[in-house]
């Protein structure tokens, strides 16, 4: 053992005078042959990085400015959904319109769609600034995912004027807490009809109109952590097993849409803290205190905190990513 730690330096100094002596024989092994280029798969598309958006656009024209929006052809193109339309359901408020304004500052035309007769205050303040900063729209479209005759005359007007639809952000969903006990078969077929059956139908609709354009595209569903564990303490028999059937369901989409090149995924949020589990926390406070000690981070999540999953999962970035699950939940289900 002593001679090998010996032995050591002076094959590093071996080494080093190997590399001063012959450092072209070195640029030469790290140099492409572009008369035989090094075989493998071809780049994910040929096309050029898609235009900036107008306000950066201008900004990259004029060097007096600095160019700030994510997704131009200087900064990580792939990310661009400057020619993407989406559609975003769920999205009225909360954790969807919150990815509805991530996929707007990448670019996309959004379609936000929400049982809400009208979306919520904050909608309309995206709304206004994706006009007249961001140099794109957000437009509204009231359904319930249940009306599957209605949802499905409304995608295909959305594809028929815009010619063409590349992504979409399943995040429509219930919640109840309920013991399996105490669970009616109503409340169970509501949860499933809109948690599984309605992003099915939702997915279903969006996948025909992309298989129509011949230009394939992106479905990300929103699952939850709640799909791969039971959650301590949190009594949701039918909700935790309809996150479970979307991750599910979205690897069978992926087999199945895949050859038409519709890739489909699932983001599986850990606990958010949004207005309706703040109003939660006022009828169970021990809730507050415990949840953020049942992650790897010691905290809880924002929604914030899943913007870059939406524009990752429906970008280029993510080009090669189908029938997977990203699990974003602080490490709550990796004990």
């Amino acid at each position: 053992m002593v001679s090998l730690f010996r032995a050591a330096p002076r094959a590093l100094r071996a080494s080093q005078q190997a590399q001063r002596i012959a450092p072209l024989s070195c640029v030469r092994l790290a140099t492409h042959d572009h008369r035989n280029p090094p075989k493998g798969n071809p780049p994910v598309a040929d096309r050029p990085p898609p235009s900036p958006p107008r306000e950066e656009a201008a900004a990259l024209k004029d060097n007096s400015r600095s160019a700030s929006y994510l997704g131009t052809t200087k900064r990580l193109p792939e990310f661009n959904l400057n020619d993407k339309v989406v559609l975003v359901t769920g999205a009225a408020r909360g954790l969807g319109l919150v990815q509805a304004e991530a996929l707007l500052e990448a670019g996309a035309t959004v379609y936000a769609l929400d049982r809400l007769p009208e979306p919520s205050p904050d909608f309309f303040r995206v709304q206004k600034r994706a006009a007249e900063e961001l140099g794109t729209t957000l437009h509204y479209r009231q359904i319930d995912v249940r009306d599957v005759p209605k949802l499905n005359g409304v995608i295909k007007s959305i594809s028929d004027s815009q010619g063409k639809l590349d992504g979409l952000i399943a995040a429509a969903g219930i919640q109840q807490e309920t013991s399996a006990l105490d669970y009616t078969q109503a409340d169970a077929n509501m949860m499933f009809e809109v948690n599984i059956t309605g992003v099915l139908m939702t997915a279903q609709a969006v996948a025909k109109e992309m298989i129509r354009w011949g230009r394939g595209g992106s479905i990300a569903m929103i699952a939850s952590m709640s799909g791969t564990v039971a959650n301590r303490g949190l009594i949701c028999p039918a909700y935790n097993a309809s996150k479970a059937g979307v991750i599910q369901l979205a690897r069978n989409l992926a087999s199945e849409w895949g050859p038409h090149g519709i890739r489909v995924n699932t983001i599986s949020p850990g606990y958010i803290v949004t207005a309706m589990v703040e109003a939660l926390f006022e009828q169970y406070p021990e809730r507050k205190r415990e949840w953020p000690t049942q992650n790897m981070l010691g905290k809880l999540s924002q929604p914030g905190e899943y913007r870059g999953a939406a524009v990752f999962l429906i970008s280029d970035a993510s080009s090669f990513m189908t029938g997977s699950d990203l699990r974003i939940d602080g490490g709550h289900s990796a004990w």
